[in-house]
């Protein structure tokens, strides 16, 4: 059921968990307490303290806001999924826990592979969904982000830097500052941090990326709500062509492509894009 009280900020939200059929679920809420909520369902290897507070803040400002950990994941119980769809399963339980009849879906890079299988589970839940960083089932280079992604990780160990400095941003100028105040953000939150994935986790939902990546494409035209979808240009994680590839295949979505941004592309647009998600929710 969603909390009542007045708006908080994201540095200040408190962590509330909620029983999922004997399975203890965190997750955080702020914003007002009327009007549809908006799940967010984050990316491989995301706590909650993973995202952006100008995005949960400025999304915040309109309506409610519920950003979730995956089973396994961070302070969640059990163990983490294999597969996408078992994670939207989680996912559409642990709505339905909260008492909440309809909702809007915001999913980056995982948690919009989440987000879609959500809406083909269980269309009546949802009224609107944001894919950013994101691709279909079956996507060009979706089975191949771990190839891509564990020589930057390497990178980030030996530069002391978050791998997400190289992962989620271009290697120009304007990607480095955006990368460096992006992970500023994420350390503003100081009291009741959630706790960091494990290594058997991390491992686990890579699997479930790679065969997600594998399996066959799933009949996108099935899902006729309005879909937002948002990613860098650049994107080398899971590339922007299945941005472009699910716009086309989505019946009621519309696009934006970030200029000289990759992954991260809402993160280092944070400002532009929470104008476009507001206004695409607004309608």
């Amino acid at each position: 059921m969603l909390q009542t009280g007045k708006t908080t900020n994201w540095i200040d939200a408190p962590t509330r968990c909620v029983d999922v059929a004997g399975t203890r679920f965190v997750y955080r809420q702020l914003g007002p307490a009327a009007g549809v909520p908006v799940i967010l369902l984050n990316h491989w290897g995301a706590v909650l303290d993973n995202f952006d507070p100008r995005i949960v803040d400025g999304l915040a400002a309109a309506g409610p806001v519920i950003a979730v950990d995956y089973r396994g994941v961070g302070a969640s119980d059990g163990k983490a999924p294999l597969t996408v769809a078992e994670m939207a399963e989680d996912a559409i339980a642990f709505i339905r826990a909260l008492g909440i009849r309809q909702v809007d879906l915001l999913g980056f890079s995982l948690g919009g592979f989440v987000a879609q299988e959500i809406v083909l589970r269980a269309p009546d839940l949802v009224r609107k969904v944001i894919l950013t960083g994101t691709g279909p089932a079956g996507g060009e280079g979706i089975s191949n982000v771990g190839a891509v992604s564990w020589p930057l990780i390497i990178k980030g160990m030996l530069t002391f830097r978050d791998p997400k400095f190289y992962l989620f941003f271009t290697s120009t100028a304007n990607g480095r500052r955006a990368a460096k105040a992006f992970l500023e953000r994420l350390k503003e939150r100081k009291a009741d941090r959630d706790r960091p994935i494990t290594i058997a986790a991390f491992l686990r939902q890579l699997k479930a990326i790679k065969a997600w990546g594998t399996q066959a494409q799933q009949d996108l035209g099935a899902i006729r709500k309005p879909v937002l979808v948002a990613n860098g240009d650049c994107d080398k994680m899971v590339p922007s062509s299945n941005s472009t590839d699910l716009a086309r295949r989505l019946p009621n979505a519309e696009l934006v492509l970030y200029k000289d941004a990759g992954h991260g592309g809402i993160f280092q647009y944070h400002e532009a894009f929470v104008s476009r998600a507001l206004e695409f929710l607004a309608r």
